[in-house]
C-alpha cells in the first residue's frame, strides 16, 4: 500500500510553518490515541502514520529531503534517511514526541490518562552522528560505497545493553511506582495545576537495576568504535546529507539508537564545472583551428573524448555531448537520465606576431572574407540582447 503525502496525513499546506504542523499533530494524536481507541488497530495506525510524518516534517533537513525526494528520498540505509518508524513501538513514539502532549505519552487536562501503567515508560535514543565525505565527480557520476571507522557508544559487550550484572534484574521504581513519571500539584489564581515530568530517580523507564554493570556503570553502553559501510548513490550534491538509520550512538538500556548523518562535499574538478546535472568545459580554440576547423580532444569524466571542430567555429558557439553529464535525480530520488557535457567555445588571439605572422595577417586584413559581416555580429551578440532584456 502505497503511502499518503504527509503534509495530506497531518492536513497542512506544504508552506505550513513549523508552529502549525506542531498543533496539527497534536490535533491527529489526541484524535486516534489508543486510550482514547481502545482495540482500535485503524485508529493506531493512524496514530503511528501522523507520528511517522510529523518525525519528518519537524526536523528541517528531513523535510528539505521529503520537499525534494519525496518518500523515496527518505529511505533508511543507502538512501536518503527518513523516518525510523518502521517496527516501531507505542512507547518508541511516546518517547520521541512525549513533550508534544505536556507529559510522556498521556494527555492531562484532556481526559485522557495513559494505560501504560505498570510497564517501563521511557526508551531512551542515542544521539546522532556527523561525518563528511569527500567526492570526485566520478564517485558523483557512479555512486560509491565508503567505510568509516567511527568513535562512538556502543552497546556493552559485557550486560548485552541492559545494565545489570549477571543478569540481575530490575525492579519497580519505588518514587514513581513503575509509570516513569511524577505528578506535581501547584495551586495558582487559575487554580490547581498539575505538571508531568520524567521520574528523577528511574528516568523514566519505571525500573531500576538491582546490580549495576561493573563494565558500563549500568548505563548499558561503552565507549568504541564501529566501521560502518555506507552506499552513496550517484547524483548527490555538494550539501546534501544521506542519513544511516540506527548508526549513530548507541542507546542506554538497548534504546533507539542514532542515526548517521553524511554531509557530501564535492571536489572541485580541475576542468569541469557542475552545473546541476550538466557539465561545462571552456575550451579554447587557435586562430587557425577555428578558421579552418579540425578535431580537438577534450576532458570527460570517464577519461577523453575528440569533437568535431567545423571549419568557421565562431566564439560563443556551444558544443552539446549528449549524456556525458551528471545523473539527474527526480523528486522522489529515482534517476530519470543523464544531463550534458556543455563545451563553450572561445578563440584564441595572439598578443604578439612576428614579422612574418604580421605580414601574412596584413595580407589577409583587405581580403572580404576576413571582414565580419552583420548576421555574424547579430549572431555572436544575440545571447548578449537576450541576457540585459531579462534584466
Amino acid at each position: 500500500m502505497a503511502k499518503r503525502d504527509y503534509y495530506e496525513v497531518l492536513g497542512v499546506n506544504k508552506d505550513a510553518s513549523a508552529d502549525e504542523i506542531k498543533k496539527a499533530y497534536r490535533k491527529k494524536a489526541i484524535q486516534y490515541h489508543p486510550d482514547k481507541n481502545p482495540g482500535d488497530k485503524e485508529a493506531e495506525e493512524k496514530f503511528k502514520e501522523a507520528a511517522e510524518a510529523y518525525e519528518v516534517l519537524s526536523n528541517p533537513e528531513k523535510r528539505q529531503r521529503y520537499d525534494q525526494f519525496g518518500h523515496e528520498g527518505l529511505n533508511g540505509a543507502g538512501g536518503f534517511g527518513g523516518f525510523g518508524g518502521e517496527g516501531m513501538s507505542m512507547d518508541d513514539i511516546f518517547s520521541m514526541f512525549g513533550d508534544i502532549f505536556g507529559g510522556r505519552g498521556g494527555f492531562g487536562g484532556f481526559g485522557f490518562g495513559s494505560s501504560r501503567s505498570g510497564s517501563a515508560q521511557r526508551k531512551f535514543r542515542g544521539s546522532d552522528l556527523r561525518v563528511k565525505v569527500k567526492l570526485n565527480l566520478k564517485e558523483i557520476s557512479t555512486g560509491v560505497q565508503k567505510k568509516f571507522k567511527l568513535k562512538k557508544y556502543v552497546t556493552c559487550s559485557h550486560c548485552h545493553g541492559t545494565g545489570d550484572e549477571g543478569g540481575s534484574g530490575m525492579d519497580t521504581c519505588p518514587t514513581c511506582h513503575g509509570t516513569g513519571t511524577v505528578t506535581r500539584t501547584q495551586q495558582s489564581i487559575f487554580g490547581t495545576i498539575q505538571t508531568q515530568s520524567a521520574c528523577p530517580q528511574c528516568g523514566g523507564e519505571g525500573k531500576i537495576i538491582k546490580n549495576k554493570c561493573k563494565h558500563c556503570g549500568g548505563e548499558g553502553i561503552v565507549y568504541g568504535e564501529e566501521v560502518v559501510e555506507v552506499k552513496i548513490p550517484a547524483g548527490v550534491a555538494e550539501g546534501m546529507q544521506v542519513t544511516i538509520n540506527g548508526k549513530g550512538n548507541a542507546a542506554k538500556h538497548n534504546g533507539v539508537p542514532g542515526d548517521l548523518l553524511v554531509v557530501i562535499e564535492e571536489e572541485q574538478h580541475p576542468e569541469l564545472i557542475r552545473d546541476q546535472e550538466d557539465l561545462i568545459y571552456n575550451l579554447l580554440l587557435s586562430f587557425p583551428t577555428a578558421a579552418l576547423g579540425g578535431s580537438v580532444e577534450i576532458p570527460t569524466i570517464d577519461g577523453k573524448a575528440k569533437v568535431k571542430i567545423e571549419p568557421g567555429t565562431q566564439p560563443g558557439k556551444v558544443l552539446r555531448l549528449r549524456g556525458k553529464g551528471l545523473p539527474i535525480i527526480n523528486s522522489y530520488g529515482a534517476s530519470t537520465g543523464v544531463g550534458d557535457l556543455l563545451v563553450n567555445i572561445s578563440v584564441y588571439i595572439p598578443e604578439t606576431l612576428n614579422k612574418e605572422e604580421k605580414n601574412a595577417l596584413e595580407k589577409m586584413q583587405d581580403s572580404e572574407n576576413f571582414r565580419p559581416n552583420l548576421s555574424i555580429k547579430d549572431k555572436l551578440f544575440s545571447k548578449f540582447k537576450n541576457f540585459f532584456n531579462k534584466q
